[in-house]
């Protein structure tokens, strides 16, 4: 398979530059220096037309990439049919009118008008194929299900499990969390956070999805867990849940962490997700996420992950892989790790050297 592209692997066999090969690990590039070739020139930010499932995680990856490659974008949200996507892959003739957004609107004339498409997701993918010319590149984030000479580019995770000469890979899945971006979120939360005791333990919560399950019971275990680790380390706890939370395990969260004098953010005000990120002592993550995680190993705090029922291949991988390398510890029952004592980390963010290795490839 294509070797996979990041800070600190040597093995890069994909065509990629040789900056990237080095066995040291890069130099975090902020999203301003990943689209250096544009702002060197004074030129505008190349429009792009970004186009996916509207999911957090989706949205997140996409709009991530787009930003630190210097281009500006915003996101269309599709979903098309199974009948959609088949009559997208015929003639340009079939195709025009099934290219619309959920809201039936075209697409067209918005694509037209941009100098790169940038897709994400097999649904997205199916859209990005569509709007493809000669002169209008397509990006394409994730596994896109279908051919993938139908892209110009396809930026992936090795537990995608692709391979080919169009093909970046990277542990991580993108995300727009440069150092940067982590830098003003501590300077904007630290002040927020300053009364509380350290250590500052910090819960990242998703929900059920079509893998896995995050229910009453889930939420018991990890609210036990959390107000275990946060009474014996005498520090403090803040939880923040995802729109996939489901009411009821968010209340048993709330539960469990108000008894220890913790707190979940209750969807009032601004979300402190990215502010615990940056500042927080240990962070805590549900398995049901990998772009949750990916933001998470990117901040300087250790992570641990809480696996959940279910099932999945290509996310077992994916932190089985983290785990390896030392950035995650994963709290199995009966692990020692559930104490959440802290171990050395270093922020990890392959993002950055996929966004030099695609600017090289476009030519902009």
């Amino acid at each position: 398979m294509a070797s996979d592209v990041y800070a600190g692997k040597a093995t890069v066999s994909n065509g990629v530059s040789p900056e990237a090969q080095s066995a040291e690990p890069l130099a975090p590039l902020s999203g301003q220096d990943a689209g250096l070739e544009n702002s060197s020139t004074n030129r505008p930010p190349l429009p792009a037309f970004v186009v996916g499932e509207d999911f957090a995680g989706m949205r997140s990856q996409a709009l991530g990439l787009v930003g630190r490659a210097g281009w500006n974008g915003s996101f269309h949200a599709i979903r098309p049919s199974r009948m959609a996507r088949l009559a997208l892959r015929g003639p340009g003739w079939l195709q025009g009118r099934f290219l619309n957004d959920v809201t039936g609107a075209p697409l067209l004339p918005l694509a037209a008008q941009s100098r790169v498409i940038v897709s994400i997701g097999g649904k997205g993918g199916a859209i990005g194929a569509a709007l493809r010319t000669p002169d209008r590149p397509v990006v394409q984030i994730q596994h896109p299900r279908q051919p993938l000479t139908h892209f110009d580019l396809i930026v992936a995770c090795v537990h995608d499990e692709i391979s080919g000469p169009n093909v970046l890979l990277g542990r991580t899945a993108l995300h727009g969390l440069t150092p940067e971006v982590l830098k003003q979120a501590r300077q904007r939360w630290e002040p927020r956070f300053a009364h509380l005791p350290r250590p500052l333990i910090a819960g990242l919560v998703g929900g059920s999805n079509g893998r896995f399950q995050f229910g009453v019971g889930e939420a018991a275990r990890l609210g036990a867990l959390l107000a275990k680790a946060v009474v014996t380390q005498k520090g403090s706890l803040i939880v923040t849940p995802s729109r996939r939370t489901a009411l009821e395990a968010r209340e048993m969260l709330t539960d469990l962490v108000d008894a220890v004098g913790g707190t979940v953010w209750d969807g009032t005000g601004e979300n402190p997700y990215v502010g615990l990120i940056a500042c927080a002592d240990h962070l805590v993550v549900t398995m049901d996420s990998v772009s949750m995680v990916s933001e998470a190993v990117a901040g300087a705090a250790p992570v641990s992950v809480f696996p959940l029922p279910g099932k999945s291949r290509r996310i077992a991988r994916f932190i089985s892989e983290l785990e390896k390398s030392g950035r995650i510890r994963v709290l199995t029952e009966n692990s020692p790790h559930t104490k959440m004592q802290p171990w050395i980390v270093a922020p990890l963010d392959d993002t950055p050297a996929l966004v030099v290795e695609m600017h090289q490839r476009l030519g902009f």
